[in-house]
């Protein structure tokens, strides 16, 4: 006999909740090994493959592709050989789950999933050659919702399941009663896209009494279509409103005239040696003015109602993907030169495309740096990427007439912006950050003095 093992959908960190089935890479009756990528996942924060930790025979998977799934529901049963002793199953996994993230420890609870049939549900005859194969209907495996990761939201009615405290707390302070929805989760369980869909549709009854004195629609409006708000575009709709609910920013800009900074970066591509991109000066500029200004790289603990400064510089930049717009994270870029963060740039912009950026590469940022430029624009006034305090913008550098040494001269001029917390500093500082930025891309030699 064999023991059929569930594998669930692992805790995937930085918070997620849930992911979106994008494609199976195993079919019921294959033979896995312990820690093959069984299934390809698209969380809020990137494309993951999960591996599983057991090794034996496919007996049945749960969820189509495009299917979201909440962290704890069932992926897909194994079965495999029959332990000796509960020892020897508690060995059977490999605990890894997600490489690199992701839970550490194999799982505390395996107990043997039986058929409702009177038969066994799974039978496997081992060898010492012959691989594990199924013998019994596999259909008889029956998914169990998870327990430990919902919590309870209490009512008059008594408890209603769902994922996340997170979602208790959405509920409450929307005024939704948690009672009156229907959960899309296993038996029932209320995931947090249940309570959004359910905000968005809900109507105030004075806005419904206006809408209906109104005339309708225009017909030429029957015919457009429905995005859904999921997936990198819904984790970045969900951050940047977010960000405009709780900061109250500020944006302050100055031109400068970067042809000072574009000879020196001409000069050191000339000099040989791997490329140093325009993007790793401005970094490396930013580094620097973050040293002078500490207190906008740091975040507000709304909880203590303080001010966090930060001692290293986990520098995120925007970069557009195909599949959305991501802000991947250098992390201490303050330790890193000219060489280094470009190298760092290019390996995070290639994995942003492919699509293969970790969660650990996307979060944990302090400040962004943010160069629309690329898009052929001069100037904008970016939303802060929550929960950080400040994002430096950078236009497009073009020629124009500039007064330089007293007279008029066509210049590569640039438009630097800076939007802040207004509760971690006042204009002075952001206004003198801006400044000293303005005046390394001006005067590069300037750097020389923090080297």
């Amino acid at each position: 006999m064999a023991q059929v093992l569930e594998f669930k959908l692992p805790d995937l960190g930085e918070g997620l909740t849930e992911a979106e089935i994008v494609r199976w890479l195993v079919q019921v009756g294959d033979v896995v090994a312990v820690d093959q990528p069984v299934v390809e996942v698209e969380t809020a924060k990137a494309m993951v493959e999960v591996p599983c930790p057991y090794g034996g025979v496919v007996t049945a998977r749960f969820g189509e592709e495009g299917t979201e799934l909440p962290v704890g529901a069932p992926l897909i049963t194994v079965a495999v050989g029959a332990p000796a002793s509960d020892a020897e199953a508690g060995a059977g996994g490999s605990g890894n789950v997600l490489v690199g993230y992701g839970t550490s420890e194999a799982p505390a609870r395996r107990r043997r999933v039986r058929s409702t049939r009177p038969e066994p549900a799974v039978t496997v005859a081992v060898d010492g050659t012959a691989p594990m194969v199924p013998v019994a209907p596999v259909a008889a495996v029956t998914p169990v919702a998870p327990a430990s990761s919902a919590a309870p939201a209490e009512g008059p009615g008594g408890p209603v399941p769902v994922i996340s405290p997170l979602v208790r707390r959405l509920a409450r302070e929307n005024g939704l009663d948690l009672r009156e929805l229907t959960g899309s989760g296993p038996e029932g369980l209320i995931l947090r896209a249940d309570v959004e869909n359910a905000l968005r549709v809900a109507v105030p009854r004075e806005e419904a009494a206006q809408t209906a004195q109104q005339p309708s629609a225009p017909s030429a409006l029957a015919g457009g279509r429905r995005v859904p708000l999921k997936g990198v575009r819904g984790a970045v709709a969900d951050k940047l409103s977010r960000s405009r609910r709780e900061i109250p920013d500020a944006t302050c800009w100055v031109d400068a005239d970067a042809t000072e900074l574009m000879r020196a970066r001409t000069a050191m591509n000339a000099a040989g040696g791997p490329k140093i991109s325009l993007l790793a000066l401005l970094a490396r500029i930013c580094t620097a003015a973050l040293a002078r200004f500490p207190e906008l790289n740091s975040t507000v603990d709304q909880a203590a109602r303080e001010v966090v400064q930060f001692d290293q510089v986990h520098l995120g930049f925007a970069a557009q993907t195909a599949r959305g717009l991501v802000v991947p994270v250098v992390r201490d870029a303050q330790a890193r030169d000219a060489e280094g963060l470009t190298a760092e740039f290019a390996r995070l912009t290639e994995a942003g495309r492919q699509g293969r950026l970790t969660p650990a590469e996307l979060t944990g940022g302090t400040f962004t740096l943010n160069n629309y430029g690329v898009f052929g624009v001069d100037g904008s006034t970016p939303i802060i990427n929550h929960p950080e305090a400040a994002m430096l913008g950078v236009g497009r550098i073009v020629p124009r007439p500039w007064v330089h040494e007293g007279e008029l001269a066509v210049r590569q001029v640039v438009q630097l912006s800076l939007t802040f917390d207004h509760r971690v500093c006042d204009g002075g500082t952001a206004g003198g950050f801006l400044r000293h930025v303005a005046d390394c891309v001006e005067q590069p030699a300037v750097l020389l003095r923090t080297l």
